[in-house]
């Protein structure tokens, strides 16, 4: 089939990651357009091979799209921390920490991974799509920012930074393989400067998974090397490149959000269940005082699991009806490959004090499906929450 020449110019825009020269053209590789850039969405073994690889062995990502900036300078603890809703000031240089960056009205423009190197230095990693309207926001947009209040140095290094996530119960064995102290490394910390299959990385024990695993930070010059060293590494131990579709249902199974679906600038952290990474203690932050309100007022909405008791996909967007009245909407939604069973979660009206095993509508392709509230994450480490 022909394709068309708006299909031609929009695939000959799409961004692509270096490591793209590695695998675009490997057999079996499926590509998609994923916010503007060209990504796999699986690799030859499929998304269903992909995410047992992970759950079982090991998986390995480019996810060098997502962007990185450094802030630096004598303010840059500070300004961090008035940003983010966790406490960016308690941080010691190697420790990693997840937060959220907040409107004044407490929906969220972003959640982060920061990076401590020092006082005055940190690493902040930043959704993909989001990269642009973040450093506006961080550099220009906030109130702090426009009352002419210090703004440390703000320096976007995404085009020059890969990043590859090693996912899954053998992630430690296949890099100590390379780098023998790996194991030292404690969760959501760091170590830089580190020579993996002679590459100077940053590697970090974090990871979107639900599984133990490392993210590998190193110049984008670099970045094919490291591929295929840890895929040599990892041959042995059941290791595979995985794509989009393994990270998705992954990332659901742990109950970890996506921006867009679980957060979004009309979604508040405390609506979904993110409340453990909100310091309200913090004597200021972008988003306090809206967030304070709402928890004292009653948090209007919140984030639960559903599971499908009908046939059906709930896709984001769905929405959910308790009798004739809509309570909501579905926030993500696909079959668990763990569970094997159709699975998601969302986003309802609180009032409605529903409990587990209790029964929503979601509404797919016009017709009523029932599904039942259950407990949620629907995998930790180790253990299938397969009870409702």
């Amino acid at each position: 089939m022909m394709r068309s020449m708006s299909e031609k110019n929009r695939e000959e825009n799409m961004k692509r990651t270096p490591l793209f020269a590695a695998y675009g053209n490997v057999p079996g590789v499926k590509l998609t357009d994923f916010g503007g850039w060209e990504l796999p969405v699986n690799f030859a073994s499929g998304i269903i091979a992909e995410h047992q690889a992970v759950r079982t062995a090991a998986g390995l990502f480019d996810v060098s799209h997502m962007g990185e900036c450094m802030v630096s300078g004598s303010s840059a603890k500070e300004y961090l921390n008035w940003l983010c809703t966790n406490d960016i000031a308690s941080m010691v240089p190697g420790q990693v920490m997840y937060t959220l960056m907040c409107y004044p009205s407490g929906t969220v423009v972003d959640d982060l991974i920061v990076y401590c190197f020092s006082e005055t230095e940190y690493m902040v990693v930043m959704n993909a799509a989001n990269v642009e309207k973040d450093l506006d926001w961080m550099i220009q947009g906030n109130p702090c920012a426009c009352d002419g209040s210090s703004t440390p140095s703000i320096r976007d290094i995404s085009a020059e930074t890969v990043q590859l996530a090693l996912q899954g119960p053998r992630a430690q064995d296949i890099l100590s393989s390379l780098l023998p102290d790996v194991g030292n490394l404690g969760f959501f910390r760091f170590e830089r400067h580190l020579l993996v299959a002679g590459v100077p990385c940053l590697v970090s024990r974090t990871g979107y998974t639900g599984e133990d695993g490392f993210e590998l930070y190193c110049a984008a010059k670099d970045g094919v090397t490291l591929w295929s060293a840890l895929l040599r590494s990892g041959e042995t131990y059941g290791l595979v490149p995985c794509g989009l579709g393994a990270r998705d249902t992954l990332r659901m199974e742990a109950k970890l959000p996506l921006y867009g679906h679980e957060i979004s600038d009309a979604i508040t952290p405390l609506e979904a269940n993110l409340s453990v990474f909100v310091k309200l203690e913090k004597p200021d932050f972008c988003g306090r005082n809206a967030l304070l309100k709402q928890q004292q007022d009653g948090i209007p909405r919140s984030l639960r699991g559903i599971e499908m008791l009908d046939g059906g996909v709930p896709r984001h967007g769905y929405p959910v009806f308790l009798g004739d009245r809509e309570i909501g909407f579905v926030t993500s939604g696909a079959k668990s490959p763990t569970l094997d069973k159709f699975c998601g979660y969302v986003l309802i009206d609180r009032s409605t004090a529903l409990k587990f095993g209790d029964t929503v509508d979601i509404e797919i392709h016009g017709k009523r499906k029932r599904a039942a509230l259950v407990r949620t994450p629907f995998y930790k480490r180790g253990v299938r929450n397969d009870a409702r």
